[in-house]
């Protein structure tokens, strides 16, 4: 079997489009798809090549998957090619979810939308469910990090400690362990799990040098390190010198920055901190709408984590940040909300990738992040709680048709392997066959 004839940044561009309209069933359905088209199929990228970039991209905040592909990008075309990845893979979400969001809010009273939301809401407590049950039985592998997980859910539903605090107290806990009870934070990852397949030789191979503009550079650093300061922080600035510091775009602009910089662990981890800042701080949106927008963000390709385009959306729509124009308020909300949470995912990539491929072969996961890991499937668990208190006590009292929903719904996920589409959709028909008419 020979090796792939060069790839062009055009067919790469074509890949990247397609993968962004089609990139549903979240990070792990993404990874999964990415890997069967670009290592199984295509072979643009060999095994050992692709999870040594996963490892590093499960290192760092942000979404993985979004990562994952503005790195294999970045390693093909250089700096353009990831960025044409990664925007690529955002855009279509971010679109989707900006006309989703003004249906949403323009004509949201109807009541067949009203009865659609309505079925999808038990969907939307059973998906953040089987999260946290997927992820615990992957990574609760012994009583330390099961009793991490338990003080994480108490700290954040019963003591409302900020997330921020959590992580950093789950870090903290991951370090002593890792001094002292080495044996139950050991490392873990998906290179660890297997042995690397092959499926003939690929165009970036285990053996294929590192291209020249993957290699480290102070100079090609420095440079990358300016312009991201120029990204984030010059355009905050700009920001809140055109509206005002304490109006919405500059305080999107500092709240989406510090929840890029928390999103260990995924997307459903730092929706509690997203949560808390825009819905109990700021006001942007109400609680049933959060729900709302997750329950949207489900539906639409790409990353979870551009539920913030929603929660963006709806704040700048509410708070008239365009005065009569609520629709281009909304926009301008979403567009900020986004840009703040997605530039540091391409930063972490550009600024560290020519650090992980001169060292390959030796990534791998610390003890501190095996804690955070544990401790997220508590602040997942508790997601779950905020949300079904809102869901199924309305009005004063219990929806027993919403709870049925829900606990049918995660034991589709969980025991039926039920796909998040199929369920929403199923959920969706029943709202509206009762609520909708």
């Amino acid at each position: 079997m020979n090796r792939p004839d060069p790839v062009s940044l055009a067919e790469a561009f074509r890949y990247w489009l397609k993968l962004g309209f089609i990139s549903f069933g979240g990070p792990a359905g993404q990874i999964a798809m990415m890997h069967r088209e670009l290592v199984e199929r295509r072979r643009w990228i060999s095994e050992q090549r692709f999870l040594h970039a996963l490892n590093y991209c499960m290192l760092l905040p942000g979404p993985e998957a979004t990562q994952l592909a503005v790195y294999i990008g970045w390693l093909m075309h250089r700096t353009r090619g990831g960025i044409i990845a990664g925007a690529l893979f955002v855009l279509p979400s971010l679109l989707l979810l900006m006309l989703l969001s003004w249906i949403y809010l323009a004509f949201g009273a109807v009541p067949a939308v009203a009865g659609v939301l309505y079925g999808i809401k038990p969907a939307v407590v059973a998906i953040v469910l089987a999260a946290a049950w997927r992820i615990g039985t992957r990574t609760l592998r012994n009583a330390a990090l099961i009793t991490l997980a338990a003080l994480a859910f108490m700290a954040i539903s019963l003591l409302h400690i900020p997330f921020p605090a959590v992580v950093l107290g789950a870090a903290l806990a991951g370090w002593l362990g890792g001094r002292y009870l080495p044996g139950h934070f050991s490392p873990g990852g998906h290179a660890a799990t297997s042995a690397p397949a092959s499926y003939g030789p690929a165009l970036i191979g285990d053996d294929t040098p590192t291209p020249p503009h993957a290699l480290f550079s102070s100079r090609r650093l420095a440079l990358t390190v300016a312009m991201g300061l120029l990204l984030t922080v010059g355009v905050w600035l700009l920001l809140a010198a055109l509206t005002g510091i304490r109006n919405p775009p500059a305080q999107m602009g500092w709240f989406f920055t510090k929840a890029a910089m928390l999103t260990f662990g995924g997307a459903y981890a730092v929706l509690p901190y997203v949560y808390q800042g825009a819905v109990d701080h700021y006001h942007w949106l109400t609680p049933g709408q959060m729900i709302d927008g997750l329950a949207l963000g489900e539906t639409t390709p790409g990353p979870l984590i551009m539920i913030v385009a929603f929660v963006g959306f709806v704040g700048g729509w509410t708070h008239e940040v365009f005065g009569s124009w609520p629709g281009l308020g909304g926009i301008a909300g979403a567009a900020t909300a986004a840009w703040f949470t997605f530039v540091p995912s391409f930063l972490f990539i550009l600024v560290g990738g020519p650090l992980v491929e001169a060292t390959r072969g030796n990534i791998r996961m610390t003890a501190p992040l095996t804690a955070i890991s544990a401790a997220v499937v508590g602040v997942i668990a508790s997601l779950a709680v905020f949300f079904g208190a809102h869901v199924f006590h309305a009005a004063a009292r219990w929806d027993w048709t919403a709870i049925a929903m829900a606990a049918a719904g995660a034991l589709a996920l969980m025991r039926y392997r039920v796909g998040t589409i199929t369920l929403l959709a199923a959920c969706a028909a029943v709202g509206l066959a009762l609520h909708g008419w």
